[in-house]
């Protein structure tokens, strides 16, 4: 396998499951929990509170020691980042579809 190919799939693994870490779970001790709501709702707790956002920061230091010049740094930051969020869409859970709203009209109206 090609070297090259290998570390692409081991930095998509890996942007994923930082991301993943810091943003849905909880954590031995639920330290990550406690440091999402130290964060607050200031920039730091948004960051912490969106995939997205959070595999873009994730994604750049991976980029930067995989990739071997800036151009190709340049090209694997958000590439990385789309992986991990493609990987999480297939991966996530679908929430419980609500139940429809049923009534029914009393006789004779």
């Amino acid at each position: 396998m090609d070297t090259k190919f290998y570390f692409a799939i081991l930095g998509v693994l890996g942007v994923w499951r930082f991301t993943h870490l810091l943003n849905a779970e909880d954590g031995p001790g639920k330290v990550l929990a406690h440091l999402r709501r130290l964060a607050g709702h200031g920039f730091w707790g948004e960051l912490l509170d969106c995939f997205y956002c959070l595999s873009l920061w994730v994604a750049a230091p991976f980029s930067y020691f995989l990739g071997s010049g800036w151009s190709e740094r340049l090209l694997l930051w958000p590439a990385l980042s789309a992986a991990a969020i493609l990987l999480e869409r297939a991966t996530a859970q679908a929430a419980p579809l609500k139940a429809a709203l049923y009534r029914e009209d009393p006789p004779g109206k």
